[in-house]
């Protein structure tokens, strides 16, 4: 019969805090939280910063911040819903050809005489439908979301070409293009950056304080277990990827605008850099893992390193080979964080329990 006697005050047992009616494992320290990957990757891009505004000429003016913040903004806006697809671990590599796609048709739209205003919400339907398309595949017909993405990376670009061929279309007005990248009064801040923190918000309180962002780290975890619990996996899976193809137009759009140029290569390799961005955040490859705040960071870090290493006259395939080594350098890291982390925390529970007084 199992010994079922309540501890005395003497006897303490050695899973329990003494002082807090929790288990010790759940107190995380102010070390353990400034050692957590998030912290790291904060850490270092404040390093970042701070070396390049010493060494490297012209890197802290407010001009090169407002083009360096330029450059990270359709990266941020598509990394965010890349965060919360990849945490349920699937993956979406389309998101380069559906901007460029995006970017093709809006170019031909306009050429045809319908309004920007017309053509902008067209264009952000545009890349749900596409996002769709990605979605049924994986959740209605049960295949990988690598496999169909790398697919639809190749149709979504070549119907890119399609649409507009090689030609260029740069004649849309002065008061768009000023718009994307003017900045906020007073300041170096594009305002293009204002939808970015927007969304940011939302996609961090779905992830981070609904039921919904619960059930995505389940389903990352554990695809079976989320459906017994009673979790929607497919259907949560495939408005992921609706959201995915929306924003990724919205980039589209704002990329377009940036450069006053509607072209079918737009943005081409730019999954490459998102999913750097994400994976340097602390989101794990696997799934089940990884938070909005260290992403943002992440795309941060990259695009400071770049624009500095642009105004070092590094030369191009240099910063290929950066972004490249810190994207393997952002999967190997923290899961040998997390396997230390692992091997502490067994060692402690094998400790004997400590002799009462």
């Amino acid at each position: 019969m199992p010994d079922t006697a309540v501890p005395t005050s003497t006897s303490t047992p050695p899973s329990r805090d003494r002082r807090a009616d929790r288990p010790v494992t759940e107190r995380r320290s102010p070390l353990a939280v400034l050692a957590s990957w998030d912290a790291v990757v904060v850490l270092a891009l404040v390093a970042v910063v701070l070396v390049a505004s010493g060494l490297v000429g012209g890197f802290a003016s407010g001009r090169n911040v407002g083009f360096l913040l330029l450059d990270v903004v359709a990266i941020g806006l598509i990394a965010l819903p890349m965060t919360l697809v990849i945490i349920t671990g699937e993956i979406d590599l389309s998101v380069a050809s559906t901007l460029g796609l995006t970017s093709a048709v809006m170019g031909q739209l306009w050429v045809s005489g319908l309004p920007l205003e017309l053509v902008v919400p067209l264009c952000v339907l545009l890349g749900a439908l596409l996002g769709a398309v990605n979605g049924l595949f994986i959740t209605r017909f049960g295949l990988p979301s690598l496999a169909v993405t790398i697919g639809t990376l190749a149709l979504y670009r070549g119907l890119a070409f399609v649409v507009l061929g090689d030609q260029a279309v740069a004649d849309f007005p002065v008061s768009w293009t000023d718009r994307a990248i003017s900045s906020i009064p007073g300041t170096s801040i594009p305002q293009a950056v204002v939808p970015v923190v927007v969304l940011a918000l939302v996609f961090g309180v779905l992830l981070h304080a609904t039921p919904i962002g619960r059930g995505l780290y389940a389903m990352g975890n554990n695809d079976q277990a989320a459906t017994f619990a009673g979790i929607s996996v497919g259907r949560t899976k495939f408005w992921l990827f609706v959201s995915t193809g929306a924003v990724s137009a919205l980039a589209g759009v704002f990329w377009t605008l940036r450069y006053a140029s509607a072209r079918a290569d737009n943005g081409t390799g730019l999954e490459l850099a998102v999913v750097a961005a994400v994976l340097l955040g602390g989101v794990s490859i696997f799934g089940g893992r990884g938070a909005l705040i260290g992403v943002l960071a992440g795309v941060l870090l990259l695009g400071t390193l770049r624009n500095a290493l642009q105004l070092a006259d590094v030369p191009a395939d240099t910063l290929t080979i950066v972004t490249g080594g810190l994207l393997i350098l952002s999967v190997v890291a923290p899961n040998v964080v997390q396997s230390v982390r692992t091997a502490a925390r067994r060692r402690r529970s094998a400790r004997p329990p400590a002799p009462s007084p």
